[in-house]
């Protein structure tokens, strides 16, 4: 049974609370039954191996000056020594297969086995982007009908498949819009991208990548763009606006329909940021809203993996209008069979380039189709559905601890709430992140975006069920009623069970260490 304080929050029983004073700090720098583990440098057994090997018979006199002299840095392993390393830097980790990851804007979703399963058959998993056409018909039949569903499901009539992540499909939407004020004669007037304030910080660095000059646009009062802002700032020195749908605050647009007929009018494109597409798929077709280029982040829409610096996925639909100047190649079909057209070719004799030396991400094509398929169109539908009432959930069930930014009517896919709540408890933003970690959570996306003070961007995702959400949403009222009860010492000192204590943020953004370098006395050589 538990007990309860005085804010009448219930405890645990008493052999299991967090012993904040560390009055018996443990002997060997385990926790429990987390290992201490230290870099792999930080080790001993520099000048050991983990298996035996014969002496070799040659002094390897032949290779000249290619013979290594200086120890190589690295110390030797057994398997086990390396499978535990591993294994125990991996427990210090955070991940989706551990529990909730509610980083806002980037959608942290489970990554069903069944995709992974599907993307090492070796038909997808052993091809090579350079063997004939003729040997890797499949692999281009899969192409082109995951293009096909990437088409039907945005209301566009043709897609890039290359791109490989979100800001590289927004470098393939722009330099087709350049393209085609290029065609037309229009490009040299044409050099401004208008981006409104809540827009992911890709946008407008994407824009002024591609050589135009970024003009800001105002957000109302209730999270939208200002339409009337807009529309002082369009003119026949625009190329294009970018409009994130639903936006970073969590909010859909509801006047999109009005803001692609000023931008069209005005004779620019409408660029919309895909990545929130999830809260939408099945249900809205953006192409039926008036956007002219959007990308597709497969991971957050379609499961594919997320991050960890891996090759991804960004798909980019086109309008009638952009459809020509998309990037080589193309995927295309005939009585023959499927083959790729070059630029160059008739098909794509208007193609701005390439965006990359092959055809994009096999892998990710391969996931992002298991993923369709396996839901069906119903399913799709209800993976937006789903995403949208975990979202409102949370609000519902935090708004009266905590304040959200935008309290009036749902939101999509995410709930933002701001420091309003924490105002004269000496607790920060950041504070608060660092006590969830504790409590074993990741935190949710900070101090983004911009436009919310002190913002906390939460996005449970269609893939958590009621029970995960009702376990993070009590951990969170816990914390939100210990900051108004004065536990000041719980969040400044925060996190106290990680496996390191709060690091400084701001030094290690300025002056980062990008390598180990030895200690001063540590000898390799020596040892």
């Amino acid at each position: 049974m538990s007990t309860m304080n005085t804010v009448g929050r219930p405890t645990a029983p008493a052999p299991h609370q967090p012993d904040h004073d560390y009055k018996h700090p443990t002997l060997t720098g385990g926790r429990g039954l987390l290992q201490d583990e230290p870099l792999i440098f930080e080790g001993d057994g520099w000048f050991k191996t983990g298996v035996d090997l014969a002496e070799p018979k040659s002094d390897g006199g032949d290779l000249g000056d290619l013979i290594r002299r200086d120890p190589i840095g690295l110390p030797g392993l057994s398997e086990p020594e390396a499978m535990r390393h591993y294994v125990r830097l991996s427990q210090k980790n955070h991940a989706i297969d551990l529990a909730l990851y509610p980083l806002g804007s980037c959608t942290m979703k489970h990554n069903p086995r069944l995709n992974e399963k599907m993307a090492r058959l070796p038909g997808f998993s052993d091809i090579h982007p350079l063997q004939p056409v003729s040997t890797v018909q499949g692999a281009l039949e899969l192409m082109d009908t995951l293009a096909h569903w990437l088409k039907t499901l945005t209301g566009m009539p043709a897609v890039a498949m290359s791109p490989k992540a979100g800001a590289h499909g927004e470098l393939c939407g722009l330099m087709a819009i350049r393209a085609a004020h290029e065609a037309s004669g229009e490009h040299l007037k044409r050099r401004k991208v208008l981006v409104p304030t809540s827009a992911h910080g890709t946008n407008p660095a994407t824009a002024a990548f591609v050589g135009y000059t970024v003009v800001e646009v105002a957000q109302t009062d209730d999270g939208r763009v200002d339409v009337a802002d807009l529309a002082s700032k369009l003119g026949d020195d625009v190329a294009a606006i970018m409009v994130t749908n639903p936006n970073t605050c969590g909010l859909f647009e509801r006047d999109i329909i009005e803001i692609a007929r000023l931008t069209h009018e005005a004779g620019a494109y409408f660029y919309c940021d895909g990545a929130n597409f999830n809260a939408i798929v099945g249900r809205v077709r953006p192409g039926d809203l008036g956007v002219d280029a959007m990308h597709i982040n497969l991971h957050k829409t379609f499961s594919t993996p997320h991050g960890g610096g891996g090759p991804g996925a960004g798909p980019v639909v086109l309008s009638e209008a952009l459809a020509p100047f998309a990037p080589a190649p193309w995927v295309v079909s005939d009585g023959d069979g499927f083959k790729l057209i070059e630029r160059g070719e008739d098909e794509a004799a208007q193609a701005f380039g390439r965006m990359c030396a092959f055809n994009g991400q096999m892998g990710m094509f391969v996931r992002a189709l298991s993923y369709m398929m396996s839901h069906g169109s119903d399913g799709l539908r209800q993976v937006a559905e789903d995403a949208v009432l975990n979202a409102n959930y949370i609000k519902a069930r935090l708004s009266d601890v905590m304040s959200a930014a935008f309290p009036n009517g749902p939101c999509m896919h995410e709930a933002l709430f701001d420091d309003e709540w924490l105002k004269g408890t000496e607790i920060t933003t950041l504070d608060f992140a660092k006590a969830m970690i504790d409590e074993g959570f990741h935190p949710m996306t900070m101090y983004f975006p911009l436009v919310v003070h002190g913002a906390m961007l939460i996005e449970p995702t269609e893939t958590e069920s009621k029970a995960e959400l009702d376990r993070f949403i009590n951990a969170l009222r816990l914390l939100a009623q210990a900051a108004r009860a004065g536990e000041v010492d719980r969040f400044k000192g925060a996190p106290f069970h990680a496996p390191l204590r709060r690091l400084d943020e701001t030094r290690a953004a300025r002056s980062p260490r990008l390598r180990w370098t030895a200690p001063e006395g540590h000898n390799m050589a020596a040892e």
